[in-house]
């Protein structure tokens, strides 16, 4: 009808085919005879029977991914047997191999002895030449030749800068003949240099300009036959002792005593890590424990500082630490500075080397400070002490890299009663040789304070390196000179002029070329000549 509402559909005509089957099926009029119920038990039946089959077959599935990860687990055991079985097996024939071999072992030889310098002899009052350097010897020739006359001020110039050394050579002048003939700056550097090796003031740049030079006292001998400098070392480790001794009956020492250690460790493990800024902060903090130590505000015992100095001081006038005993607590912490610096150069010099500076300039700023000098010079030998057993070749020490004796004599290290690796050794001697140079190389020439460590012990160390024997020359020396020069030949130069450059000639040409084993370390002296070639233009051989 019109207007009406729709008609409502059916609800069975939704329905699907299988609702329709089912309510049939449950509207049936045989629903509750037996023959349906036997019908309904067969399907169910066989329902689950398919869930059983199902059922064991993921189960059998499981069974066998078990099995296959037992036997991973097993295989993985046997190879890991097997490996270690075959460690075993090969340190026991290199252990076998290390019994079965001899090694005939040589005479230890004799401590080192530097030969003493021949007093020079007095020269006429009419001579106006500058005195010539020691008579160093260098592979059975004297290092430092007659100084040419300076060339007159009419003389061409046809020279060109050597380097940025602050060196002139003449451009036609073959680089071997270089190092016999100089225009005058480079003559005056050298007349500078023999000054310098003489123990007078240094010039740095190599300027021509002379200034009075006033004569200071002849110092006493260096102690030579018993090696003093591991006497100071054993002297120091019985400080330590003693300091430990004093902080069990005191407790404010104790307290004090370690908070200083640590700040000061602390401090100097920080000098490579920032910039001028930090280092200087890092320094002032030094200075400023060194100081309290000093004033002996927390009491501790006196000792005598020439128990810990190569050569004993008598009283002088002018220093203001002039007394006979100084407090303990600072000695001590000398010491613990000298050993952190040395542990910095060791562990960041190594793989590092140009780390070693900031180190070197914190040692130069502590060590040259008045005001922890005694009797009118520095305290230096208590970080020398420790350098030398580090680091004996610095001092003229040498031996068999194979040997128990040998290694022992040129510093090779043990940890926990096993020398430690070849790579590890050099990587040390990388940074104490960097670090001697940090320390030994400081210009003082615009610094009121005196170098505690002037570069003629550079010098004197170099020398004893490139003296050895051929027979007798070993990696670690080579090591050791190679990280002295990088990095530090322009200071080097700046400090002995042309001197040097006959000094480098013989450390990283003539030295190696007599070694009998041309190994990498030998050729790594090679590698810094050439490198310094092509950076300065210097031809040194």
């Amino acid at each position: 009808m019109a207007g009406s509402s729709p008609a409502r559909p059916n609800g069975n005509q939704w329905a699907s085919s299988s609702s329709r089957s089912v309510i049939s099926d449950i509207l049936a009029g045989d629903r509750n005879s037996e023959a349906r119920h036997r019908l309904l038990i067969e399907a169910a039946r066989r329902e689950h029977e398919r869930v059983r089959e199902e059922a064991e077959r993921v189960y059998q599935e499981h069974l066998l991914r078990q099995e296959q990860e037992r036997l991973v687990e097993e295989r993985k055991k046997e190879e890991e047997r097997i490996r270690a079985e075959e460690q075993l097996a090969a340190e026991r024939r290199k252990l076998n191999a290390l019994k079965a071999k001899k090694i005939e072992i040589p005479p230890v030889l004799p401590d080192f002895e530097p030969a003493k310098a021949p007093s020079p002899a007095p020269k006429p009052a009419s001579t106006a030449s500058p005195s010539q350097p020691p008579a160093t010897q260098v592979n059975g020739k004297t290092l430092f030749e007659k100084q040419p006359e300076l060339q007159p001020a009419s003389a061409p110039a046809a020279s060109k800068p050597f380097g940025g050394f602050g060196q002139t050579l003449t451009s036609a002048q073959p680089a071997t003949a270089a190092l016999k003939q100089s225009t005058p700056a480079s003559a005056a550097s050298s007349q500078l240099a023999t000054s310098n090796l003489l123990g007078n003031n240094i010039q740095v740049n190599g300027t021509a300009t002379a200034t009075t030079i006033a004569k200071s006292p002849t110092p006493a001998p260096v102690q030579q036959g018993a090696d003093r400098l591991a006497v100071i070392h054993k002297n120091l480790k019985e400080l330590r002792k003693s300091m430990l001794d004093q902080a069990k009956a005191n407790q404010a020492l104790k307290a004090r005593m370690g908070d200083m250690r640590r700040e000061i460790r602390k401090c100097v493990g920080q000098l490579t890590g920032g910039g001028a800024g930090v280092n200087r902060q890092q320094n002032n903090t030094i200075a400023a424990l060194l100081r309290e130590a000093l004033e002996n505000r927390v009491q501790s015992q006196l000792v005598d500082p020439n128990t810990f100095l190569v050569e004993s001081r008598a009283p002088v006038q002018g220093p203001t630490n002039n007394d006979p005993q100084v407090p303990s607590l600072f000695i001590y912490l000398l010491n613990v500075f000298a050993k952190a610096t040395i542990s910095q150069f060791i562990n960041e010099g190594g793989p590092r080397p140009e780390t070693a500076d900031p180190v070197g300039v914190c040692i130069a700023a502590v060590f040259s400070d008045p005001a922890f000098a005694w009797r009118g010079a520095s305290m230096i030998d208590i970080l020398l002490a420790k350098f030398r057993i580090v680091c004996p070749v610095l001092w003229g020490y040498r031996g068999s890299e194979k040997t128990e004796q040998g290694r022992a004599r040129i510093g090779w290290w043990k940890d926990n009663g096993r020398w430690v690796t070849e790579q590890v050794h050099f990587d040390r001697m990388t940074g104490l040789g960097a670090g001697f140079a940090a320390i030994s190389l400081r210009n003082f020439a615009s610094s009121k304070k005196q170098n505690p460590y002037p570069p003629r012990h550079y010098w004197a160390a170099m020398a004893k390196i490139v003296n050895t024997p051929s027979g007798e020359i070993s990696n670690t020396q080579c090591v050791v000179l190679k990280a002295m020069i990088q990095n530090y030949e322009e200071k080097f130069i700046h400090a002995y002029g042309t001197a040097a450059l006959a000094a480098l000639r013989t450390a990283l040409v003539e030295f190696p070329a007599r070694a009998p084993v041309k190994s990498s370390a030998v050729n790594s002296l090679q590698v810094v000549h050439d490198l310094l070639r092509k950076s300065t233009g210097a031809a040194l051989g």
